[in-house]
Formats: C-alpha cells, sequence, structure tokens
C-alpha cells in the first residue's frame, strides 16, 4: 500500500483528529502520504462541505489501495525484495520527474541538507521497506487476509503508540477499543498456532512510519522523494547484483512481468496524489470512515478471489477487531460533532 504520512498539514492527521482525537493519525493498507503542497486546491478545513471531486478521489485512492493484492499477485514468481526494490525505484523516478514538472526540486535542499532530517527519514526509509514488504511477502505466498487484518489494526496501534509515546490519556470507548483489538490479535494467534507475525510486522511498521513521519518537519512529497532517494543505491545495487548472478527477474520474464514491475511506481504514487488531493477537500470525519475501504476490499479479495481458509472461528477474531473499530470511530465521531456544537459551528442533536 501507500504509504499515508501523518504531517501537521495532512488530511490522515486530520482523520486522526475526526476518529478519537489522538495525535497519532489514522492510516490505511502501504502501502501508506498526504500532503500540502503535494496537490492543488484549497487548503484543508475542518467545513462540512462535502466536495464530489475531493470524495470521488478519496475513495479512488483507497480502492486503489484495496485492489493492490490483485496487481501484486501475478507478480507471485518474483522474490518479494525485487518487487520491493522495483517498488522503491520506480517510485523515486516518478516523484522525481512529478516534482521537476511543478518546479518543487528546490523544496529536497532541506531534507538532503540537513542531518537531523535526512537522519530520521533514513529511519522512515527502513521502516516502510519492512512494510513494503511484508506486504508483498504476506500477498505473494497467499496471506491477503492476514495482511488486511494489519491495516484493520493499524487505526488501534497507532492509538497505543500514542498513549506509550506521547503520553496520551485515553476515555473509556478509546481503552474498551483497544483491549478487544487485543483480545482479537492473541485470539487469532491462539486458534492458528501462532501470532499473525504478517498483520503484526505491516501494523507495527506503518504505526511507527506514521509516527516519526509525524515528528519530522518536512512536507509529504519531498519526504517521500527523499526516502526513495536514500534507498535508490540499495535497490539499484541489489537489482543489479541479481542481475549479475542470473537471479533478476526484470528482462527476464516476459513483457507483462517487466510491465508490472515499473508500474510499481505508479501504483504507489498516484493513489498518493488522489489521497492527498481528496483529503484537502472532504470533511475529516468523511475521511476518517473511508479509511476502511482499503482493507476490506483486500479481505474480500483473500476471501473470494483467492480462496483463502475463512472458517467461523477466524471470522469472529476480525469480528473482535470490527468491534474495536466501530467503537473507537463511533466515540471520534460522538466527539467531533459535541464539539461542533459547542462551537456553535453545527446544530445541536435532536
Amino acid at each position: 500500500m501507500g504509504e499515508i504520512t501523518p504531517n501537521a498539514a495532512s488530511g490522515s492527521a486530520a482523520a486522526a483528529r475526526a476518529t478519537g482525537g489522538s495525535r497519532v493519525a489514522t492510516s490505511p493498507p502501504t502501502d501508506s502520504q498526504a500532503a500540502g503542497k503535494a496537490t492543488n486546491g484549497p487548503p484543508a478545513t475542518g467545513a462540512a462541505a462535502l466536495s464530489p471531486v475531493g470524495l470521488l478521489a478519496a475513495v479512488a485512492s483507497f480502492v486503489i489501495w484495496g485492489v493492490f493484492p490483485i496487481y501484486l499477485k501475478p507478480l507471485h514468481e518474483v522474490p518479494s525484495l525485487q518487487i520491493v526494490a522495483h517498488r522503491v525505484a520506480w517510485s523515486c523516478v516518478l516523484v522525481i520527474i512529478w516534482m521537476l514538472v511543478r518546479g518543487e526540486l528546490g523544496e529536497l535542499r532541506k531534507p538532503l541538507t540537513s542531518r537531523a532530517i535526512l537522519g530520521r527519514l533514513a529511519i522512515t526509509a527502513v521502516l516502510i521497506t519492512i512494510n513494503w514488504l511484508g506486504y508483498v511477502w504476506g500477498v505473494g505466498h497467499g496471506h491477503v487476509v492476514e495482511t488486511s487484518l494489519g491495516y484493520f489494526i493499524n487505526p488501534l496501534m497507532n492509538v497505543l503508540l500514542g498513549v506509550v509515546v506521547l503520553r496520551e490519556r485515553l476515555n473509556l470507548p478509546q481503552w474498551t477499543a483497544v483491549a478487544a483489538a487485543v483480545i482479537a490479535v492473541v485470539y487469532l494467534g491462539v486458534i492458528a498456532g501462532a501470532p499473525p507475525w504478517i498483520a503484526l510486522t505491516v501494523a507495527t511498521s506503518f504505526s511507527v512510519y506514521g509516527l516519526m513521519r509525524k515528528m519530522i518537519r518536512v512536507e509529504a512529497l519531498p519526504g517521500l522523494a527523499t526516502e526513495t532517494l536514500v534507498l535508490m543505491p540499495l535497490a539499484l545495487g541489489y537489482l543489479i547484483w541479481c542481475e549479475v548472478t542470473g537471479n533478476g527477474a526484470f528482462g527476464h520474464s516476459g513483457f507483462g512481468v517487466d510491465a508490472l514491475l515499473v508500474g510499481c511506481g505508479p501504483m504507489t504514487a498516484v493513489p498518493l496524489f488522489l489521497f492527498a488531493y481528496g483529503a484537502r477537500l472532504i470533511p475529516y470525519s468523511t475521511l476518517g470512515l473511508l479509511l476502511y475501504i482499503a482493507p476490506s476490499l483486500q479481505l474480500l479479495c483473500g476471501i473470494f478471489l483467492y480462496h483463502e481458509p475463512f472458517a467461523r472461528a477466524r471470522a469472529f477474531g476480525f469480528a473482535l477487531i470490527w468491534l474495536a473499530l466501530l467503537i473507537y470511530a463511533g466515540d471520534g465521531l460522538w466527539r467531533s460533532r459535541k464539539a461542533r456544537v459547542l462551537d456553535g459551528s453545527s446544530p445541536a442533536p435532536a
């Protein structure tokens, strides 16, 4: 999945406020960034107006992330690390070209010349690589359902990080949601005979990534460009090594595979741009609810397209996760509406 990085101007941070008020943003599947300067359009606001164009853009981004397993499945014979290396390389090329066309390459000066920012972005680059690798490996090895679980629990993992790292205080509904999620993960681990490592890797890496990106003062598009530039030497070095040793897939597996590997760049960047555009034009509460489109579609892909096991016992564990998300989102929406009533921007509930 494309990454959605919470920073001060991002729509994902807004979504976090809409779904519980945590300073740690709610994020969807990797594969996810919302950035003020990544798109055109008016600044993000909490206005209640719903832009049809913004809604369409946001929904499109989540749908692309949700059906990403369909894109990756034909690449199942390509090693996961090679797919991730191609994703890094082609994403970097596309983002740099995009910034060049928009005349924004100068914005790379700040992250590339500041040791502190560059060092932190190097760490986030490693985290998002872990996230992408876990996701790609899971899809390629028949664990689409478990990868969707990772993005379902990601918002609640963010809440937990807010408590542990940012010393935030939760109310009773939020604690109830977190407790239900923990019970669900333990339960799923018990019935499977092992912890859901793929889901936990995807959720933890993306949550920590989001927390760190929130704390780095750099816009999302220059940040993403810097992360991919940091990773580019490693990605290219690995791909060259694969070619030299005769294990490289690119150029040796047919035009279709080559096109899909190159397309990993647009499949990373395009939904990012759509999300960033839509997040600035629709209400925070709407965005917060849309976040669950992606993991829901991934789950449906795993069950109905790839016929992964989803027996009643496993469904019960997912039901606990959905209950936790319902409690968390419901509490956030109630408090958001209450706040609007208090400031006079919305009529009191009947």
